[in-house]
């Protein structure tokens, strides 16, 4: 099972689609003992550990002593790679999987996140001397993201091993209009994206999207919803909840439990209707737990991002005949719950 364990609630980072996590959600530091989180966490047979926040760094010596206290099988960070030297080589090389938070071009990510795109990459350049394991770069797509553009840059930097991004919908402010004309680019720049880079299965495979996609076609292993919020993964709050899924802790429905329970009886949630009559759910498994379940830009919203799914996947469906005729064997993806979404 993967535990994402909240280690603060601050960020040093005010992005302009993040509204942030406040006191009324969960305390910004940790208010329960080291002992039982451990105890919680190793009474699941494989676990696999992933840092979430805020900002997770931002607590960094928590992260030491749940690395020296844990053994898990996988160890997952999600960060904006602001603070990567603070953690050390030795712990780094520990990670299965670290994701930096970069929204592509320069241009896009100071608009967003401010100044800082040289010092992420300068980060993660040092990153990548020693680092192994699989280096994902997490992109918001928003109103200024070019999606052929934005992918295509961060694939050229040759510093990641993949690349992924959400699309900024449901739990952002409604903007139907900018979000409509910017919906219809989207679909024609990703169906632009995917015919270049069919050619070219080495970067191919390095997106996220397509990878898991295409690996649910052919496989039919990704979980409903694809990141197993609810069911294999589990979120723990700064104050001890246990929660489906991490980016709405404060929902009623989203509460689990706590870590004095046993993890195989938590309560698990479960996408409803009317994803589990789609013809897609095989696949998209409800694409979001949250927005299956939070129609916060109504139904409006909730059919716009279908309409995206269904894109997505009727392309790579495409590219999925082609190249089992070309004898290409399609790779499963993921082979560990990494906190991707995977239907972006």
């Amino acid at each position: 099972m993967m535990f994402i364990v909240f280690t603060t609630a601050r960020c040093n980072l005010n992005c302009i689609y993040c509204g942030g996590l406040e006191e009324s959600v969960m305390p910004m530091e940790i208010t329960y003992s080291l002992d039982d989180l451990v105890n919680f966490i190793e009474s699941d047979k494989n676990p696999s550990v992933a840092f979430y926040g805020g900002e997770p760094l931002l607590n960094v010596e928590f992260v030491k002593k749940v690395m020296d206290k844990i053994n898990a099988e996988h160890f997952v960070l999600q960060t904006n790679g602001l603070l990567l030297k603070k953690l050390g080589k030795d712990y780094l090389k520990r990670f299965s999987t670290i994701l930096v938070s970069i929204d592509g071009r320069k241009s896009v990510t100071e608009f967003y996140k401010g100044r800082i795109y040289d010092k992420i990459l300068e980060n993660v350049n040092w990153l990548r001397k020693f680092y192994e394991g699989e280096l994902i770069a997490r992109m918001v797509a928003s109103d200024k993201t070019d999606i052929y553009l934005d992918v295509k840059h961060l694939l050229g930097l040759n510093l990641f091993s993949r690349i992924h991004w959400q699309i900024d919908a449901i739990w952002g402010e409604l903007r139907k209009e900018s979000f409509e004309m910017w919906s219809e680019k989207y679909k024609l720049d990703l169906g632009r994206l995917i015919n270049e880079l069919k050619e070219k299965p080495e970067d191919f495979f390095r997106i996220v999207p397509f990878a898991g996609v295409l690996s649910g076609l052919e496989h039919g292993n990704l979980l409903k919803p694809p990141c197993g919020s609810g069911s294999e993964s589990f979120a723990i709050t700064t104050d001890g909840r246990v929660v489906a899924c991490p980016v709405c802790s404060e929902l009623e429905w989203n509460n689990v439990g706590t870590i004095y329970d046993d993890p195989k009886n938590l309560r698990k949630v479960e996408p409803v209707e009317p994803c589990l009559s789609c013809d897609l759910f095989d696949v998209c498994g409800s694409r979001c737990l949250f927005s299956n379940r939070e129609w916060l830009w109504g139904e409006w919203g909730f059919k716009k991002l279908c309409e995206l799914t269904r894109a997505l996947v009727n392309e790579l469906e495409k590219v999925r005949e082609e190249l089992k005729e070309k004898g290409y064997d399609i790779p499963l993806y993921p082979p560990y719950l990494n906190t991707t979404e995977i239907i972006p």
